[in-house]
């Protein structure tokens, strides 16, 4: 009768020697799969396409905002602008459900944003989203 068990692993290595080799074409592997994907990450020479929310695209669509803050600081609602007593006269009443939109000019001081939510605090806006730009 033939024995079933398979006789001893007779190398001479030991366990952790035996598992170092059977990696070792995986490793080869992996390290193959990477080197195919910076190569072939790199031959592309075409630009990537314009996403849909371009800057471009940003540029042309005002945010939908009650308070515009331009770049000078003058304060503008549909195109108009206001002082300290005409804005508060000229937003909608305050609702802690709906805050105040706000959109500023990137240049603007925080010296003329603090006088503004000054303003707009006194008038009962506790509730303000100010709208900005991300980074560039």
């Amino acid at each position: 009768m033939t024995n079933l068990i398979p006789p001893p692993f007779t190398s001479g290595k030991s366990l952790m020697e035996r598992v170092e080799d059977a990696l070792l074409p995986l490793i080869n592997l992996v390290f193959l799969l990477l080197m195919f994907f910076i190569v072939a990450g790199q031959i592309s020479d075409e630009p990537l396409p314009e996403l849909p929310a371009s800057s471009q695209t940003r540029q042309q669509q005002p945010p939908h905002a009650n308070l515009t803050v331009d770049a000078e600081g003058n304060w503008l609602i549909g195109g108009e602008t206001l002082n300290k007593h005409s804005l508060i006269a000229s937003l909608p009443a305050p609702d802690p459900q709906q805050p105040l939109k706000i959109a500023a000019a990137e240049t603007i001081s925080m010296t003329d944003l603090e006088v503004l939510f000054g303003v707009l605090e006194q008038g009962g806006h506790t509730e303000i989203l100010l709208l900005t730009e991300p980074g560039g």
